[in-house]
């Protein structure tokens, strides 16, 4: 299967800079997964395609102000960390720009001294393991001195941070937002809530390999990103009570997707479980847990689309994204969003 074959065209100006005033006011365009038909309708209306006993699954992963700017001590030029992954209390995996500047040994300082780092190794993707040095609670330091690492495409500043959060967002951790759903206002929860729907939470943190461009010709190629999952006992057993039941598995984003089929036995049911996740899931791949997926418009030729074109078909997928463009949604993080249906 050719990467090429998830490229589409897509106009510049379709790229959403900012978030709307309401959260839940973005357009949504539902997509049959079997026939392919298309529905355009506001993001609020996903109340009515919701029924009770079906189970929503968020995921409540919190960004962290993760873009950290200082001076490598020695020469007091300038460098900037991205953190992408927690190995211990005080260590992380990081993106370093310039990497010439972040070599074994090197040491780094922000915020006038308030933090420091050392450089204590490069990994074969490039990426540095940098130990912090500091007084106090590394995680205050941080919000002091971070800046919320927003997606490459995006060039306006955002002027409230919160908008790059969801409502229910808790665990911290992320390097970007699930931006599914950001859509959701706690208004909007109720109102499914009341419906009879459940709800269940799950944890992945997103690191910056969502937004790297899949660099192989053949999709089977690629070597996918790992990321951090937790689900815990209670909210496993809300998910596994609602398919008992009959109900279907909603999932809210492709990380509460790459969680819910990385976990799931062969019969789609869950259990308590925490850990790294490599799965790619493309055409081809045989969905175990979730029935339906709420989830914004992606990159050409991304993991993601070729996920969501997993679910629906790539024809469907393929043609819902033309038709998108041509109807002028917005795209990506600040975007519509997509809701597939059964």
């Amino acid at each position: 299967m050719r990467v090429e074959d998830f490229n589409f065209e897509l106009p510049i100006e379709l790229i959403a800079q900012h978030p709307l005033k309401e959260r839940d006011q973005s357009r949504l365009l539902v997509v049959d997964k079997h026939s392919g038909e298309l529905e355009h309708r506001k993001f609020h209306d996903i109340v009515g395609y919701l029924k009770k006993g079906d189970v929503l699954v968020l995921n409540d992963t919190r960004v962290i102000p993760a873009r950290l700017l200082g001076v490598k001590k020695e020469t007091e030029g300038k460098i900037e960390f991205l953190l992408l992954n927690r190995k211990k209390l005080d260590t992380y995996e990081c993106l370093a720009k310039p990497g010439k500047r972040a070599k074994v040994g090197a040491r780094f300082t922000f915020g006038e001294g308030l933090l420091e780092a050392e450089v204590i190794e490069v990994l074969e993707n490039g990426n540095r393991i940098v130990q912090f040095h500091y007084d106090g609670v590394f995680e205050e330091i941080l919000d002091r001195l971070g800046e919320m690492p927003l997606p490459p495409y995006i060039k306006e500043k955002l002027e409230d941070k919160e908008r790059y959060q969801t409502v229910y967002s808790r665990s911290e951790g992320s390097a970007a937002a699930p931006t599914a759903g950001l859509h959701f206002t706690e208004k909007l929860l109720k109102e499914i809530r009341e419906t009879g729907v459940e709800i269940a939470f799950l944890t992945l943190h997103v690191g910056l390999g969502t937004f790297r461009p899949v660099k192989v010709e053949s999709v089977e190629n690629h070597d996918m990103h790992s990321e951090f999952y937790s689900l815990d006992a209670q909210n496993a057993e809300i998910i596994n009570a609602a398919r008992r039941k009959g109900g279907r598995v909603i999932s809210v984003g492709t990380t509460s997707t790459r969680t819910l089929e990385t976990i799931a036995d062969a019969d789609g049911y869950v259990k308590e479980d925490s850990g790294y996740t490599k799965i790619f899931i493309y055409p081809g791949y045989q969905f175990k847990c979730i029935d339906c997926l709420i989830t914004n418009f992606h990159l050409p030729e991304s993991t993601l689309i070729m996920l969501v074109s997993a679910l629906a078909g790539k024809e469907n997928i393929m043609n819902a994204y033309e038709t998108a463009v041509k109807e002028k949604y917005r795209f990506f993080s600040f975007g519509d969003s997509m809701f597939i249906k059964e």
